[in-house]
């Protein structure tokens, strides 16, 4: 008797990436089959299955992390089903606690993916991933001027000098700098000290415009028509508007706001056990630089548009930190909704009349 396949093998791949080295575990859709450790390049990972699985449909997971999604795309170009997941939603065992290794890692991975137990993230286009790396580049100018400025004015405690009452407040204005800049020291050290600190700051405020430029100008020429929808919304400006273009990548991919709100990080923790339910606080899985450029947005917004205004002082009282955290969750829902309708926001002054009038 003459025995028909009637269904087409499959093959799992639990992969472990590392910068050096990556670990790998096979798995059929009947038993397990090996784990090794290769050399951190996909096409010999590609030349394997060819030669040892021809037949087989491939599926292949590993985590989220420094090496980023190039090897992923590569698999998705292969025709392989790839998930990216994140590893904080990777199943685990009490015993992993204990005993931790690539090998296991990658294993239990596979064991996850064939049972279907993983959520896979977004791959985003090199086009995304590289529009990325501007926004966070930005981000992490301003790191250094905030850090830099924080050098200069320890120096000048340090060494007991007062900044005139006119310069003492956050604003870093021209005079203020020529004020450091001419600063009378007793030794050239010092001197030399502090101006270095401010040509480093000069260069990094240059390097922070510049980026801004360049990243609001990209999204411009490529992404023109999201970036005007997006720039329609109250207390979105340019800047803002090429950050969530950059971060986000196809907006569109969301099905609705509560998933786009979750993927920000403009939801509550919420501990439920029997029959108290109680919430802690915003949730610690985010977007950390999304949320915090919307929550600042959010107090602009405040002040740009009618509705937004009513909205806030309907829970004027309450926790400032919440509340505004509850208008940050409204504008996220703008946001998706202009993108997915393709029309501009328009402000309402219905209730700025309705206030009014009251």
């Amino acid at each position: 008797m003459e025995i028909q396949v009637t269904a087409m093998p499959k093959l799992y791949i639990g992969l472990d990436i590392h910068k050096k080295s990556w670990s790998v575990h096979f798995r059929t859709d009947i038993s397990d089959h090996r784990g090794f450790t290769m050399p951190p390049v996909a096409d010999k990972l590609v030349e394997y299955v060819s030669i040892h699985f021809p037949d087989h449909e491939v599926s292949i997971c590993y985590e989220s992390g420094s090496c980023g999604f190039s090897a992923a795309r590569y698999f998705v170009l292969c025709g392989w089903n790839t998930v990216i997941v994140n590893r904080a939603d990777v199943p685990k065992i009490q015993k992993l606690q204990f005993q931790k290794t690539d090998r296991i890692d990658c294993r239990m991975l596979c064991a996850a993916l064939q049972r279907n137990q993983l959520t896979a993230i977004h791959i985003p286009t090199v086009e995304q991933d590289e529009l990325r790396s501007l926004v966070r580049h930005r981000n992490s100018v301003v790191k250094q001027i905030r850090q830099i400025k924080l050098q200069i004015k320890s120096m000048l405690l340090y060494h007991g000098i007062n900044v005139p009452e006119e310069y003492d407040n956050p604003n870093w204005s021209k005079s203020f700098q020529q004020w450091l800049y001419n600063l009378h020291w007793a030794h050239q050290p010092a001197q030399y000290s502090m101006h270095s600190k401010l040509r480093i700051l000069k260069s990094l405020h240059a390097e922070y415009l510049q980026a801004a430029n360049e990243l609001r100008s990209y999204c411009r020429r490529n992404h023109n028509k999201d970036y005007y929808l997006l720039k329609s919304i109250p207390g979105i400006g340019g800047y803002l508007s090429a950050a969530l273009i950059g971060e986000l990548g196809h907006i569109r991919r969301f099905s609705n706001e509560d998933q786009f709100s979750s993927y920000i990080g403009l939801i509550p923790a919420i501990r439920n056990s029997g029959s108290s339910e109680s919430t802690i606080c915003i949730t610690p899985r985010s977007k950390t630089l999304l949320r915090s450029y919307l929550i600042e947005a959010a107090w602009i917004a405040i002040r740009l548009d009618p509705e937004i205004q009513t909205y806030y002082r309907r829970h004027f009282g309450k926790n400032t930190k919440n509340v505004i955290v509850k208008v940050a969750h409204k504008m996220a829902k703008r946001i998706l909704s202009v993108i997915k309708n393709g029309q501009p926001y328009q402000v309402s002054n219905k209730n700025h009349s309705a206030l009014e009038s009251a």
